[in-house]
């Protein structure tokens, strides 16, 4: 049966074996308690698993043998170019099991299939490979002194590593805390989100399968009270890492901060404008463009380009071709290879999304495209691509991140106002700008305040560089050598060569 058909994956779904236990010292574990939750599918609302529900108990396990065996030096004290092969050894392993990594992916998640194996599974062993390739390459410093004393800048893993990751992409946002984490010589306590749990369970085993030793890696699923927070408040835990909503990234930050001040590194949320002049080079492409920006992945995207702000020119053609665009990318079943919009993760986020759509039609809002929850027949979560006209950002559908579907255009002047729109907000995580004018397209990237600015296209970018972003979107840095700074200490050393 060909591996692109829809029938090969229902196929592959109906004799899936999903592991639900926790990952502590090498094994997989029940909870202390023995307490589990459900794990359910947003394509069909029902249960595939049971999952150990985690707790400060299981917390304190897991950061106990990430702790003995970064001290022993198993993994910490091995050279650079030995835990470069393992994580080679390890992103082939993720590649080779991308059937099951990516199924798992489409049913926790809820995103299609297709993106599934070709981003977020590609993209994850892509990320490990890239690190380990990366760590032998990283040189330490000499310091420039005189003849008579020798100063050296060294970098030092920080130690256990406490990294929790959203549901939104939770198998490539592990990785991308996981590759520079690990090769750095850090120990790992890994919570994935309890909507999705799912890839992050399954890895931990391939990881030791691949080399890397038993309790640098361990994974403790649960929900964030019973189990992120003690996981954020341990004081044998030395760094945070955390992707999510800015809210939560703030309640971790306090956490760290008043327990034993550990590194914490926060990417949060978002709310990117896309601006589109008049002069852009193809408006076809950018319109195309501008529609995958915001319903691919339905929209949970941290990077969504929620806002469309559209010269006054061409807004009223531009908007057609967007809302054109959206009508053909309608929700469909995940495991479908010709689906390009899945199933938002759950109902709580569904009926988050629809609350949304009522508030812009409250306020004032137009609604063209969309608006309306599909496919109730199949049980699961799925909205429509929806698009408003005539926003501001006095509405909340301008200025709150909503995290689904749903386009807000918002209609400019000047490349003065332009600015002063996208800039007007606690987020500054990404940004577009759409101009064959090149002095526009410097002047316009150098004042958006936004870690990643596109210019002529949406969502550019690969390993090599840094993500991450300004103001309330997060500190810190995600991919690229710059990452490695998160998970290591700069430590001088001073010698006297005249004693």
């Amino acid at each position: 049966m060909s591996a692109n058909t829809f029938e090969h994956w229902k196929e592959k779904a109906a004799l899936l074996s999903i592991e639900g236990r926790a990952f502590i010292n090498g094994a997989y574990c029940d909870s202390v308690s023995g307490s589990t939750f459900d794990c359910v599918s947003p394509i069909d609302g029902k249960v595939l698993a049971q999952i150990a529900e985690c707790s400060g108990d299981d917390v304190e396990i897991a950061v106990a043998n990430a702790r003995t065996v970064f001290e022993a030096g198993t993994w910490s004290e091995l050279p650079p170019v030995e835990r470069k092969k393992i994580l080679i050894n390890f992103a082939r392993l993720i590649e080779a099991n991308a059937e099951e990594l990516a199924l798992l992916e489409t049913l926790d998640m809820g995103k299609p299939i297709s993106e599934s194996l070709s981003v977020d599974v590609a993209g994850a062993a892509r990320c490990i490979a890239w690190n380990g390739e990366a760590i032998d390459k990283v040189y330490d410093e000499v310091a420039p002194t005189g003849s008579n004393e020798l100063g050296l800048v060294t970098r030092e893993p920080l130690g256990v590593i406490a990294a929790i990751v959203p549901w939104n992409f939770p198998l490539l946002m592990a990785c991308w805390k996981l590759g520079p984490a690990l090769a750095t010589g850090n120990s790992v306590v890994l919570k994935p989100s309890e909507k999705s749990p799912l890839t992050a369970i399954r890895i931990a085993e391939l990881a030791v399968e691949a080399g890397i030793p038993a309790g640098v890696l361990n994974v403790v699923p649960g929900f964030g009270k019973p189990a992120g927070e003690p996981l954020a408040a341990h004081m044998d835990v030395d760094g945070l890492v955390f992707t999510g909503s800015t809210g939560v990234g703030k309640h971790l930050m306090g956490i760290a901060g008043t327990t034993n001040m550990k590194r914490a590194y926060m990417e949060c949320g978002g709310k990117s404008p896309n601006i589109v002049f008049p002069d852009a080079p193809n408006l076809d492409e950018a319109a195309q463009s501008a529609a995958e920006a915001i319903f691919y992945n339905q929209g949970e995207v941290c990077t969504a380009a929620s806002r469309l702000l559209v010269h006054e020119d061409i807004k009223d053609k531009f908007l057609q071709k967007v809302i054109d665009a959206g009508r053909k990318m309608q929700p469909g079943h995940p495991l479908d290879p010709d689906t390009t919009m899945g199933a938002i993760v759950d109902d709580v986020q569904m009926e988050r999304v629809l609350s949304y759509v009522v508030k812009g039609s409250e306020q004032g809002a137009q609604l063209v495209l969309g608006g309306e929850r599909v496919l109730q027949e199949t049980g699961g979560y799925y909205v429509q691509p929806t698009i408003f006209d005539g926003v501001n950002m006095d509405m909340a559908i301008g200025s709150e991140e909503i995290f689904g579907p749903v386009l807000s255009c918002i209609t400019f002047k000047t490349e003065e106002e332009a600015l002063a729109i996208a800039n007007n907000t606690e987020f500054g995580l990404a940004a577009a700008v759409w101009t064959s004018d090149i002095t526009r397209a410097h002047k316009m990237a150098r004042k958006l305040r936004a870690g990643s600015v596109w210019v002529n296209y949406y969502d550019g970018g690969d390993m090599t560089a840094p993500f991450g972003g300004f103001k309330q979107s997060g500190n810190g840095r995600d991919k690229s050598i710059h990452a490695l700074e998160k998970y290591t200490e700069l430590k001088a050393t001073w010698i006297n060569l005249n004693p």
